[in-house]
């Protein structure tokens, strides 16, 4: 049974701006694991868009679940990638659940949506 569906959409120009303006920025979002992975992406641009896509999905997520941000922490939610490249999500508390992620990017936005299942 469905027991919450989420949606988010963050411009990529300000996950740029907040790691420009906050050096804490990305340690504030990412776990360790999530963390390693960014900081072996090239790019610039592919690191922008990875962190937006993490940070839409835990928005995203927060949203399923009806607390927001605050309740939960965004280091309590860490979204990995299985062997196909599919994103896959673990989440504090979260264990009885089934949790269906996707995430997509555009030039200028990323988009996640989560369903949250028992």
């Amino acid at each position: 049974m469905i027991k919450g569906i989420g949606i988010d959409i963050i411009e990529l120009s300000r996950i740029k701006e907040s790691i420009q303006n906050n050096t804490k920025f990305v340690d504030r979002i990412l776990t360790e694991k999530e963390k390693a992975f960014f900081m072996k992406l090239k790019s610039e641009k592919r690191k922008i868009e990875f962190l937006a896509g993490r940070f839409a999905s835990k928005e995203a997520f927060a949203k399923a679940t009806g607390t927001g941000i605050g309740k939960l922490s965004f280091k309590d939610i860490e979204i990995l990638h299985d062997d196909q490249g599919a994103p896959t999500i673990t989440v504090n508390g979260y264990t009885n659940y089934r949790i269906f992620i996707s995430i997509s990017h555009s030039n200028e936005f990323a988009v996640a949506q989560v369903i949250l299942e028992d």
